[in-house]
């Protein structure tokens, strides 16, 4: 959806209210007290009741705009600025973009739908044949941990993130010639480059069932207990183009991405960033992501205020 068709569709705040009931009656909503299912609309106010209780649940509750004073449609219009373009954009640029006036709150908002889309995309596990491997994406040192420093030493740090690709083989009957396409992709900032740490990761994103490949790096040695197949090369330039051909072209488009768009980016948002740009990533195909991410946002366990 581009902005003309979203001033078209959603002309006013009244408009995007009647949206996010649609959307919130198709996908259904659970009560907080007893848990129902069933609920109906009370059109005078504005709120669903549960058939069981009599309990009523607010337009915005157990959505990622709970407790937010934004109005829904500043809301919806920073989650169109956010999946509109392959980049994305700053706050500061969304900010003047709505003419708002607090950057924080543009901040705190993209901030929060940055973490919906982790959660959404943690609900996957990736199978099959998947890629492995890690890159390194310079941080700013907070003042802080910056005057702990030794003397020469810089404010850029830099962290480990562990990169993942669903690979598909391809070959063509005719030439023979083997390639590889690719699914979909997870990246997760790692607290170390133990062992400890990559097993973690492995666990909770690819399925057990999956083929995995890594070069020889030793913090790799027991994925093979997670996985049915693990198989380990020498890292060189043909494994990079080849066998991890994926993972390193997401680094470097992340990367690319990053630095095209932020001045500076702090290391505590990271992982907030790189969700944004994975959830993106994996929905390059989709027609409207925006639409996409209006529905992922009423779902309460894909969100927690904690």
């Amino acid at each position: 959806m581009n902005i003309l068709e979203f001033v078209e569709k959603f002309k006013d705040e009244l408009t995007c209210k009647a949206y996010l009931r649609d959307i919130r009656l198709k996908e259904g909503v659970t009560c907080k007290h007893c848990g129902g299912k069933k609920h109906y609309w009370l059109a005078a106010k504005w709120q669903f009741q549960c058939s069981s209780c009599s309990f009523r649940t607010t337009l915005r509750s157990g959505t990622v705009m709970e407790n937010s004073n934004l109005s829904i449609r500043k809301w919806f219009l920073i989650m169109l600025f956010m999946t509109s373009t392959k980049k994305g954009m700053s706050a500061c640029e969304i900010k003047r973009q709505m003419g708002h006036t607090r950057y924080n709150t543009v901040l705190s908002v993209m901030n929060r739908i940055r973490d919906l889309m982790g959660k959404r995309d943690s609900q996957y596990q990736l199978n099959d044949m998947v890629e492995f491997d890690e890159g390194f994406f310079e941080t700013e040192v907070s003042s802080r941990v910056r005057s702990k420093l030794k003397r020469g030493k810089g404010s850029q740090r830099q962290e480990n993130v562990a990169v993942m690709a669903e690979s598909v083989p391809l070959e063509d009957l005719e030439t023979g010639k083997k390639s590889k396409s690719c699914r979909y992709f997870k990246m997760q900032v790692l607290d170390n480059h133990s062992g400890d740490s990559i097993t973690k990761v492995v666990q909770e994103s690819i399925d057990e069932k999956s083929i995995v490949f890594t070069d020889k790096s030793s913090s790799y040695i027991d994925i093979c207990k997670y996985v049915e197949v693990h198989l380990m090369e020498k890292s060189n330039m043909q494994v990079t183009k080849e066998t991890l051909q994926w993972v390193h072209i997401a680094i470097s488009n992340a990367k690319r991405t990053f630095l095209g768009v932020f001045h500076k980016i702090k290391g505590a948002n990271l992982q907030r960033y790189l969700n944004e740009f994975v959830y993106k990533l994996n929905r390059r195909y989709c027609k409207s992501i925006f639409e996409r991410l209006i529905v992922a946002s009423v779902f309460p366990y894909w969100y927690n205020n904690d």
